[in-house]
């Protein structure tokens, strides 16, 4: 009888738990970063960010992007805006993500592009200075700042 109540009460609280992550709405997450870099066929950028979030989290990260292709240029984006999707905690941000670009700039540079990790996604939109022109495929890693 005590083995018995106590499955129904497993299946009980596993089914309640179940409704309320079926139930929970997404955490929309914004980025607010700075990047510069270079690139001579293969691209380097840094930068740091600023990620927050609608349920009240915040966390600063170090970005770091690499990649090869047909480029060439140096340039700067201060302000720039990332909007993440798929989110469920903010640590799902973190991680490396897949990106591919096309540039063209001289003096007031920018950029737009959507990267990917699994099911998260982030859109990147910032403008600058700087002098790019090129074709890159490569990735974005963001980690904490501890």
């Amino acid at each position: 009888m005590k083995k018995l109540m106590f499955v129904k009460v497993a299946v009980l609280v596993a089914a309640i738990a179940v409704a309320q992550a079926a139930t929970a709405a997404p955490v929309e997450c914004k980025m607010r970063f700075d990047l510069s870099g270079w690139s001579v066929i293969y691209k380097r950028t840094s930068g740091t960010g600023v990620v927050t979030c609608n349920n009240g989290s915040t966390m600063k990260v170090k970005l770091s992007a690499h990649g090869g292709g047909l480029t060439v240029g140096r340039s700067k984006i201060t302000g720039g805006l990332g909007k993440f999707t798929g989110v469920n905690s903010i640590n799902d941000v973190l991680g490396g993500y897949v990106q591919a670009d096309a540039s063209a700039g001289a003096l007031k540079s920018g950029t737009a592009q959507v990267l990917t990790k699994g099911t998260v996604s982030l859109a990147l939109s910032g403008a600058g200075e700087g002098i790019d022109l090129g074709v890159s495929v490569g990735g974005l890693e963001i980690s904490r700042v501890e």
